[in-house]
């Protein structure tokens, strides 16, 4: 079936806006219900449009259907191609593995999580790849094609940032998914209609996936193949385009946090942000840049969207989408007791719900919510329990620290605590290595204060900007790299 929703009659900048919104869900995508002459993407050089998407996912689909193969991963760069290969795979019957990467070492190291891979780009390998794009197109279809028929139980395989240890495996039906659009076309369609999508976020993730892949597949608009990655890009791609034409962008916090207010200005209709909390000094800066109050989205890979927030005051409440429920659980922590939430959706396979990691306070009789931080992250070193949330929490006060992660190292059988510092603009680091130990000499000396001495983070490392993965989340095994590269 398709959804409709009703356009903003306030624009005027699109004719197309003026009519309502067909919101198809995947299965339908390809089908009919739009013209071949459809925009569907724009690249660097090309337009794509949605007759020669329907005609590539076609022969895509006849030469994966000549395989053994499953579980097919899905390495692109290029969003169009992505798309393209997503569609081909699951018209397929196959099993669509976004591994969250392109990196040949690790896709090496999860060979186990996948039979072939997909790319945009050659890959030296020792398992099967087949590459798609515009250098390589798939071969022809046969004459007469037709589209196989999607499954009803569909799914795609994604994985976790693997902010607190290696990435997990999330299997999402594709029904869900569906669903979750159907959530989000109530809520921005009217904005959304007519618009252009541009993105800093990676589609190799599920924030990407659903915002930059989806949601523009689903409601018919067009979108950049290509991800920014930096806010020059931006200005560059509006430069060199019609101004007239109506732009949504889907960002992170560390994107937003980058913005550059000397570069020139643009309008967007909609600015979305998710991945982590957007500084309120950020917000109101992007908001005087992009001609538009920001909005932010609150879940993550395992649960799907959650919540979602108008940036009109700092701090503003959480609202819960449709059909989210949040209940109190407990953790055992072994000896003792620590109140966590845990959440019911639609978009959650498991009837029991999901716990969170994180800590919500919800405002009384309104069903909106704060959040609070993070559940503590409780490890044992010699005996002794220690809160890596607290070591972070302390790091966050000493003098000259702006940001900071903790977390824990390894060294010759033995545990210990690693700390990755950003300094803040004021403050700099005394010329050395010597300089250096004597900063984080004086840091040890203040934290022991806070700190048991087997908390106090043995290993440092100084650097200009926190590591983060594309959709803007430390991960553990980048912050690893760190101290292992070093050492």
């Amino acid at each position: 079936m398709a959804y409709q929703t009703t356009s903003d009659k306030r624009t005027t900048g699109d004719k197309s806006a003026m009519n309502d919104i067909q919101v198809l869900p995947l299965a339908q995508w390809l089908d009919n219900s739009r013209a071949d002459q459809t925009l569907v993407a724009c690249g660097d050089e090309r337009h794509y449009y949605l007759g020669e998407m329907r005609q590539q996912v076609i022969a895509l689909c006849q030469r994966l259907q000549a395989t053994t193969q499953q579980r097919w991963a899905l390495c692109f760069d290029d969003s169009y191609w992505f798309t393209v290969a997503l569609l081909a795979v699951l018209h397929s019957a196959k099993t669509a593995v976004i591994p969250g990467h392109s990196r040949e070492s690790l896709l090496q190291e999860q060979r186990s999580r996948f039979d072939a891979l997909l790319s945009d780009k050659f890959v030296t390998l020792d398992f099967p790849c087949l590459i798609v794009g515009p250098g390589q197109q798939p071969m022809a279809a046969t004459e007469t094609p037709l589209l196989p028929v999607l499954s009803a139980d569909a799914t795609v395989v994604l994985f976790t940032s693997g902010s607190r240890g290696q990435p997990r495996e999330v299997v999402k039906p594709v029904a869900s998914l569906d669903h979750e659009i159907a959530w989000l076309a109530a809520l921005w369609g009217k904005r959304l209609a007519g618009c252009h999508l541009l993105s800093s976020v990676s589609h190799q993730h599920l924030y990407g996936l659903t915002f930059r892949i989806m949601l523009p597949m689903a409601l018919g608009l067009s979108f950049s193949s290509a991800l920014t990655q930096f806010p020059e890009q931006l200005a560059a791609h509006i430069a060199a385009h019609s101004r007239e034409k109506r732009y949504v962008f889907i960002s992170s916090p560390a994107f937003l946090r980058r913005l550059d207010i000397a570069l020139p200005a643009f309008h967007c209709e909609l600015v979305l942000s998710a991945g982590g909390l957007l500084p309120w000094n950020a917000a109101c800066q992007a908001e005087q840049y992009y001609g538009v109050r920001l909005n932010e989205v609150y879940g993550s890979s395992e649960t799907g969207v959650l919540a979602w927030r108008n940036c009109s005051r700092n701090n503003e409440p959480w609202q819960p989408f449709p059909g989210v429920r949040f209940s109190k659980d407990h953790k055992d922590l072994s000896d003792e007791k620590e109140k966590i939430w845990r959440v019911h959706s639609p978009l959650i396979p498991e009837p029991e719900g999901l716990l969170l990691d994180d800590r919500l306070d919800f405002s009384p009789g309104e069903g909106r919510f704060h959040l609070c931080g993070r559940q503590d992250q409780i490890i044992k070193i010699e005996e002794q329990r220690i809160s890596l949330s607290e070591v972070e929490h302390r790091l966050m006060q000493l003098s000259g620290v702006a940001e900071a992660a903790a977390l824990t190292l390894s060294r010759s059988g033995r545990l210990y605590i690693g700390a990755v510092i950003v300094l803040d603009a004021a403050t700099t680091v005394p010329q050395g290595h010597r300089g250096e130990a004597m900063l984080t000499r004086a840091w040890r000396q203040t934290l022991r204060q806070w700190l048991e001495p087997v908390a106090l983070p043995r290993y440092w490392r100084i650097v200009t900007q926190m590591p983060l993965n594309s959709q803007g989340k430390r991960t553990c095994a980048q912050l690893q790299e760190l101290f292992y590269a070093a050492d």
